[in-house]
């Protein structure tokens, strides 16, 4: 059995996120959130997805954006969050392993968490209806 290598670098961000987005397409309810905002090319969107794991694991500059604005608008419930985070953390297990990858699935479970939060908040002031 092959040891897996923690995340080291920008190639190794690729990786995660390519075969995370792959999965995502697929899910029956993650697919359906991501394909009515991404239309066509999926390029875009997945540079934006390596820039801003760079910038959370590593400190590197290069994202710019303010993600819970991109997710306020959508259609999502805690559901959502829930299965973002479990094809998340299987695609880091399938990858990796070490201090890197369990940060990555940390920082991935504090994020959603902050998420689902804020948007039931916005869901109590009465400004928007969550799913």
């Amino acid at each position: 059995m092959k040891t897996k290598k923690d995340i080291e670098s920008l190639d190794d961000i690729k990786i995660l996120v390519n075969d995370f987005y792959d999965k995502a397409k697929q899910d029956e309810l993650l697919a359906p959130v991501f394909f009515s905002r991404i239309t066509g090319d999926w390029q875009p969107h997945l540079e934006k997805m390596y820039l801003f794991w760079n910038a959370a694991l590593f400190s590197e500059k290069g994202y710019v954006g303010n993600p819970f604005s991109k997710h306020a608008t959508l259609k999502i419930s805690p559901a959502h969050f829930e299965r973002w985070l479990l094809l998340f953390t299987q695609t880091i297990d399938k990858h990796f392993s070490g201090n890197m990858a369990n940060d990555a699935k940390w920082r991935a479970s504090v994020m959603a968490d902050n998420f689902m939060r804020r948007l039931a908040s916005i869901q109590q002031d009465g400004t928007r209806t969550l799913v």
